[in-house]
């Protein structure tokens, strides 16, 4: 999903980013890529649910810049369900479950930073969550 990491400095306008489709079922806007992290948007539909997943050596940073939703993370000491409005950011460390959904009449849309960069197929490993089985059939998934 991340673009090759970038050598320098690079300017990339939101136009011209590859659209792509996560292995949880997400809208992906796929920015730019340096050594030690990926950015990318994620974009959910109203009523859409994405599929649970954890990742399997990645960890992100999220900050959500319109729609409304929730989000569930589980991690080996708690469960949470947080609710999802522009402005608000978390965190997904590694080895975190986690599921989103849009809520209300516009698309959810944040923007993530993934550390390192998303490696690419098999990262998502799909994970029972509070939501449903959401998401899309998609490649990546285990």
């Amino acid at each position: 999903m991340s673009a090759p990491a970038e050598r320098g400095f690079a300017t990339l306008a939101a136009a011209q980013a590859p659209l792509v489709s996560a292995p949880d079922g997400s809208r992906v806007q796929v920015l730019l890529s340096l050594q030690g992290g990926s950015m990318a948007t994620f974009t959910l539909q109203p009523g859409q649910v994405s599929a649970a997943v954890m990742h399997r050596s990645v960890e992100e940073l999220w900050y959500v810049v319109a729609g409304r939703g929730r989000m569930w993370r589980r991690d080996a000491a708690r469960e949470d369900i947080a609710v999802l409005e522009p402005g608000l950011c978390l965190s997904v460390p590694l080895g975190t479950a986690f599921q989103f959904r849009c809520e209300g009449d516009a698309p959810l849309v944040a923007v993530a930073v993934t550390m390192p960069p998303w490696p690419g197929e098999g990262e998502a490993v799909r994970v029972d969550g509070p939501f449903g089985s959401g998401g899309l059939p998609s490649a990546g998934l285990r």
